[in-house]
């Protein structure tokens, strides 16, 4: 008995040993923690450049297309010198980025930060709501002046970017909001040359539209003698219906929502492709497509067939981004916001600022996030959006007395024979997908399309809402009975321009949709156009 009580006497005293020691070996490691983030602060710059003394490493997931290898590219290299913030790109192959993300995100096995993936709102809510993301909104106030100042100027982008859970978790690309040529991307253009030879003035409204595009069918206005004259030249009916719709009083909102905007009589939601205007909207372009004043392969041809006809100079009107760029060609005028049977001239087709939410975002495994926001926030920056749109002064571009900036000969008339836009890609970054950064109309002036929007910026529309954020529960509802909504309006307003469906059978159409889902579908819109009110206040 008495050897038993040394022996738990021994036993005890080794397990309080261990207890002192275990408890030492903490407090030594709570110290060398302590002491590592007070190196890590001290090596940390809150203004100005280097972001930090001595250099840091961080790895980033990038989508890889025409760009070559980020790790050796002419802006990186510079701004690792500027910042002593090494990146390490690990590339992805845009085919299957997507899925490769995802995977990623979801076993575990993810980088310090993904740029330029354009992760989704879906992706956003799950993966921050999981904490793999991290929120953004501390940071972003402390450390991230021109990112918060462009959020100041616009709250309706802060609203956009923040999630049913009150986070911002991603630094979106972002357009000027006076940039008007590119938040009406898709515009539609007039043959200057046809309206000469036809004598013929630029139409204002829906009717003498119409009337133009007859008389540049039937008055071969191209002087060649053949009936080779196409109407408007398009590419499916999206765009198509989203610029002659506000000649209807619809989209009063923009394009970010393609479906609800609000009725001015009750300003309530309104689900615009069950409105008796939006049935007009469709009759106006079915009657354009019977006489053939639409192209007849409108949601089958291929974009080398519409380069090719619009170089050739066959198109009265053309719905595109620049035909002089896409064309060659300098005949064609912006049109004018027609105005529409009831006096209405929306602008409708307008994009929201806010053109892609997830450009960046910062994962749970970065070590230095203060750094990283700070690394990204300078090309949110007058300098920044300079360096990463045309890169390096004296290389890449050439600033004039005047202030504008221009690409070298090293673009413009490449050396080896590159194309502007791969010798673009040879040192620049930005055409390689939905990058975070602000677009200013200083790097992209196309004369001709600023022109164009001169004419119809007035009459945008008065408010222009971003995307609106849902929860993961109405997520799901919206990717299911939303989409099969929509799909079949897809489906049935291309039946209805092409007349293989009459408009007899709206009114069968109109309750198809309601039996889909349309209540629910606008429930959720509503709860969620609420939390985006609420924002605001």
């Amino acid at each position: 008995m008495k050897i038993k009580r040394v022996s738990i006497f021994a036993v005890g005293l080794l397990l309080i040993f261990s207890l002192l020691a275990a408890c030492s070996n903490d407090s030594a490691g709570k110290e060398a923690e302590k002491e590592k983030d007070e190196e890590a602060k001290a090596n940390f710059n809150e203004e100005g450049l280097p972001i930090v003394n001595d250099p840091i490493k961080l790895t980033f997931v990038a989508p890889s297309s025409d760009s070559p290898d980020w790790n050796d590219i002419l802006i990186y290299n510079k701004y690792e010198e500027m910042t002593n913030v090494d990146i390490e790109w690990e590339m992805i192959s845009n085919e299957g980025l997507k899925e490769k993300t995802n995977l990623m995100l979801a076993g575990g096995d993810y980088p310090d930060a993904f740029h330029s993936v354009g992760l989704s709102t879906q992706d956003l809510i799950t993966y921050g709501g999981q904490g793999v993301l991290l929120p953004l909104n501390d940071l972003i106030d402390k450390y991230a002046p021109n990112f918060k100042k462009i959020l100041d100027e616009n709250p309706d982008v802060k609203r956009g970017i923040t999630m049913p859970d009150g986070n911002i978790y991603s630094f979106p690309r972002l357009y000027d909001p006076d940039f008007h040529s590119v938040l009406a991307n898709w515009k539609l253009w007039i043959n200057g040359d046809y309206l000469k030879a036809l004598g013929m003035e630029e139409p204002t409204t829906l009717d003498e539209f119409y009337e133009y595009l007859k008389a540049a069918k039937e008055e071969d206005p191209n002087g060649n003698g053949e009936a080779d004259e196409i109407g408007i030249s398009a590419s499916g009916d999206g765009n198509l219906i989203n610029i002659f719709k506000g000649s209807f009083g619809l989209g009063n909102k923009g394009i970010a929502h393609e479906y609800v905007d609000i009725d001015p009589e009750t300003n309530e939601l309104r689900f615009m492709p069950i409105d008796d205007r939006y049935k007009e909207t469709l009759q106006y372009l079915n009657k354009l497509y019977s006489e053939g004043l639409i192209i007849e392969d409108l949601y089958t041809v291929k974009s080398e067939e519409t380069h090719a006809r619009g170089a050739d100079g066959l198109f009265a009107a053309t719905i595109t981004t620049n035909p002089g760029t896409g064309y060659g060609r300098d005949e064609y005028i912006g049109a004018l916001t027609l105005e529409g049977p009831y006096g209405d001239k929306i602008h409708s087709n307008y994009g929201s600022p806010l053109n892609n939410l997830g450009g960046f975002v910062i994962t749970d495994k970065n070590q230095y996030p203060e750094e990283t926001v700070r690394w990204i926030d300078y090309f949110y920056s007058d300098e920044g959006s300079k360096l990463f749109f045309m890169g390096i002064e004296g290389e890449t571009y050439e600033e004039n007395a005047d202030g504008t900036v221009e690409y070298t000969d090293i673009i413009e008339k490449n050396p080896d024979g590159l194309t502007r836009t791969e010798a673009i890609s040879q040192y620049l970054t930005w055409r390689a997908g939905p990058y975070p950064a602000f677009v200013k109309q200083d790097y992209f002036g196309v004369e001709t399309s600023n022109e164009a929007a001169e004419k119809f910026k007035e009459n945008q529309p008065e408010e222009i809402w971003p995307p609106f954020n849902y929860t993961n529960e109405e997520s799901e509802i919206m990717s299911s009975v939303g989409t099969d909504i929509e799909d079949y309006v897809t489906e049935s307003q291309a039946k209805f321009i092409t007349g293989k469906a009459s408009f007899d059978e709206w009114d069968k159409y109109v309750e198809t949709v309601k039996k889909i889902g349309l209540e629910q579908y606008m429930d959720i819109y509503q709860e969620a156009y609420n939390r985006y009110q609420e924002q605001a206040e």
